[in-house]
């Protein structure tokens, strides 16, 4: 599994790559394949963060992450 910084994650936020990565709780998952994700952007929240305290705010629980196998973890 891969180890990144948070600088790392920045530059994976589907505008200046196509990969659209976020981090929660410490690990990176690649939401890439989410239709819900596209572009890097779903609703106000943008790829390329950790979005760990945004969850907070969510009208979902962290099982949404059940979806996607993490793919490494935030330094």
């Amino acid at each position: 599994m891969l180890t990144i910084s948070k600088n790392e994650l920045a530059l994976r936020n589907g505008q200046d790559r196509p990969d659209i990565w976020i981090a929660f709780e410490g690990k990176i998952y690649d939401l890439g394949k989410s239709r819900l994700w596209k572009n890097g952007r779903h609703y106000e929240h943008w790829a390329g963060q950790d979005l760990t305290e945004e969850l907070k705010k969510a009208p979902h629980t962290a099982k949404v992450f059940d979806k996607f196998k993490p793919i490494g973890y935030l330094k």
